[in-house]
């Protein structure tokens, strides 16, 4: 059976006041893979921050993405439902309507400030000022998702307004290729090496300091929605450019010595930033005298990716999971997930409880007392957060890819079902417009970690069953 979690938009009364709620803190990162920090079983790279949040709070070891790419992962996050209820089921076009449930519009109602700083990428096309049409009283950094992933962009977007950045582009530089929105127009163009002044997921994280710093000062709580657009590479130069590999940082820093090549000195620099302002938001909070009273969670949309010159096995980014970025097998989409409350979640948890980003939201409305009536996929893991007992579980978890022919998960914990080619034929796939034919993958991840056995037709029983759950759990967008 279907998950639902009924809401009601009421505010109840456990919180006399607006400013007696917690601040919460989400901190996405892009492509970041399960085995790329410490706390994970990195060995190469090293992440103090993010292992020094993990040992501060509770770290989560089965906890999925909304889906293995970008936008439809996030359109989980923020709506509560699963690919195959909500809007967004891949990187083309589509995004959520003005009038849907979204998880800032649900604070606002709880009296909280809400805000999107970097990239925020739900779907296309879109206006410039959706992060506003959605619930979000400030937004700034990227609305497009192809304009994301440009880090030296001519412009930025803040409050649905176009900022220029001393970067240049070279004329004529647009990537054709694309179907972009006005929102991804915005970062079209190739910036030559000169041309590369300002490295916007530092602006990013500027802003991050400069809003922590005012919100310090307000009555009401607030809701920050902090998401990266690293280690996802940089694609605004196209494959095979003399201009970069894609993983440009300003620098390499620490590993401009090492040898590797350039592109994995860029990713190892990638996560160190990552950690750095991971551990600087924490610290600031400290210095604020707000600690006590925020949750930071901190997690990544989907597997390690494979692009801008990168190997995710180069530094095991995967961890001991099978398959990476656009893959259901749990390389793909398994995340790390961290949650830091001082005080409130126990330190140095760790939870094995099955969850995943349509639980944000349920989680999050219970933790600030606001209700909606709709229904989501998710259940809320507050419970499991604060210690308590009464912690609902999910009768299943369910994924819709639509790319790469089409892809279908079901998990029944520890069982997984996984349909490849359910749709229209790869791009590139020989005789054009041909479907291959549907393949059917089951996995006991209890005993088969790494997904390597198919059981599928040792175990026709489990298969029908957990057809019958995929079935039930998809409607037409």
């Amino acid at each position: 059976m279907k998950s639902l979690f009924i809401l009601t938009l009421i505010l109840l009364g456990t919180f006399a006041h607006a400013a007696d709620k917690p601040n919460i803190i989400y901190i996405l990162a892009d492509d970041m893979g399960y085995g790329d920090a410490g706390c994970y079983g990195q060995k190469i790279l090293k992440t103090p921050n993010l292992d020094k949040m993990a040992a501060e709070g509770m770290k989560f070891t089965r906890h999925y993405a909304g889906c293995t790419v970008c936008a439809p992962s996030r359109c989980v996050l923020m709506t509560g439902l699963h690919t195959g209820h909500c809007r967004v089921r891949g990187n083309g076009v589509g995004s959520i309507p003005d009038e849907d449930v979204t998880l800032p519009k649900v604070l606002k109602s709880a009296g909280y400030h809400t805000a999107c700083i970097g990239k925020y990428g739900l779907g296309k096309p879109l206006p410039l000022d959706d992060p506003q049409r959605k619930g979000f009283d400030e937004s700034f950094g990227y609305v497009g998702t192809s304009h994301a992933h440009n880090f030296f962009s001519k412009a930025i977007i803040r409050n649905g307004k176009i900022v220029d950045l001393p970067n240049t582009v070279i004329p004529g530089s647009f990537k054709d290729a694309h179907d972009y929105s006005d929102s991804d127009l915005v970062g079209t163009g190739v910036a030559p090496l000169d041309g590369r002044k300002a490295w916007i997921p530092q602006l990013l994280a500027d802003d991050v300091q400069r809003y922590l710093g005012e919100r310090a000062k307000a009555k009401e709580p607030f809701f920050l929605y902090y998401a990266f657009n690293i280690p996802h590479a940089n694609n605004e130069a196209g494959k095979n450019s003399p201009l970069g590999h894609g993983m440009e940082s300003p620098d390499y820093g620490e590993f401009k010595d090492k040898d590797w090549p350039d592109a994995e000195k860029g990713f190892a620099q990638f996560i160190r930033f990552l950690d750095s302002e991971v551990g600087k938001i924490l610290a600031r909070l400290k210095e604020l005298g707000l600690a006590d009273n925020t949750l930071v969670m901190f997690s990544s949309d989907n597997g390690p990716h494979q692009e801008g010159g990168h190997q995710s096995d180069f530094f095991n980014s995967n961890g001991d999971f099978k398959g990476i970025k656009r893959d259901l097998t749990d390389g793909g989409i398994r995340e790390p997930f961290i949650a830091w409350w001082p005080g409130k979640v126990k330190a140095g948890a760790v939870s094995e409880h099955v969850s995943g980003f349509q639980d944000v939201l349920p989680t999050l409305a219970e933790l600030c007392d606001a209700q909606l009536s709709t229904e989501t996929d998710g259940i809320s893991f507050l419970p499991t957060l604060l210690g308590k007992a009464g912690q609902q579980q999910h009768s299943h978890l369910y994924w819709a890819f639509d790319e790469q022919g089409g892809k279908l998960a079901v998990l029944k914990w520890p069982w997984k079902l996984i349909h490849l080619n359910t749709g229209a034929a790869p791009k590139g796939a020989k005789g054009k417009g041909k479907p291959k034919p549907l393949e059917k993958l089951l996995y006991n991840l209890e005993t088969d970690v790494g997904e390597e056995t198919n059981l599928a037709a040792e175990k026709p029983e489990i298969v029908a069953e957990l057809e019958k759950l995929m079935q039930a759990s998809w409607r037409a967008p």
